[in-house]
């Protein structure tokens, strides 16, 4: 592993630039941009090093990297008894638990907020200084099941 791959670099779309802005904030302000995703995330990781190398010419320290955060996968969240009911309603009629729906709609909603890409695009995610390639989303997109009337058998 390179000392370069400890730090966060981000590659994100600026509506305002109309071109994607690579930073590393740990490491140094500004960064670099253009209108390849995975150009500008090579940029960056060139532009870390050479602000490693930067720092080490001038015998300063290099930042210690910010702890990279892990994720439980569980949160708590208020929503309230109406929307609980609402939720819990729904739940039932697509014969799903509540967690299970409520699960489905969060992807839902995460999807239409960033799609990912269509099926010929690949889409480069730098995240703690890894680089992955494919889908953004790590789970299939939910799908409700529609509630089939249970037969009782005599």
């Amino acid at each position: 592993m390179k000392e370069g791959d400890r730090y966060l670099k981000i590659v994100e779309w600026s509506d305002e630039d109309q071109c994607y802005i690579g930073t590393c904030p740990e490491l140094f302000g500004g960064g670099c941009d253009g209108d390849d995703e995975a150009k500008v995330y090579k940029e960056l990781c060139e532009i870390v090093d050479e602000w490693i190398q930067i720092y080490k010419e001038d015998g300063i320290p290099l930042p210690e990297p910010k702890k990279q955060t892990k994720y439980s996968g569980k949160f708590v969240m208020r929503v309230g008894p109406e929307l609980h009911k609402i939720l819990a309603y729904r739940a039932q009629i697509a014969n799903e638990s509540l967690n299970n729906y409520c699960l489905g709609v969060l992807r839902e909603e995460a999807a239409e907020y960033n799609p990912g890409p269509s099926a010929k695009t690949e889409k480069t995610t730098v995240l703690h200084g890894k680089e992955k390639t494919g889908i953004s989303l790590p789970y299939p997109r939910f799908k409700t099941r529609v509630l089939k009337p249970k037969v009782k058998n005599k």
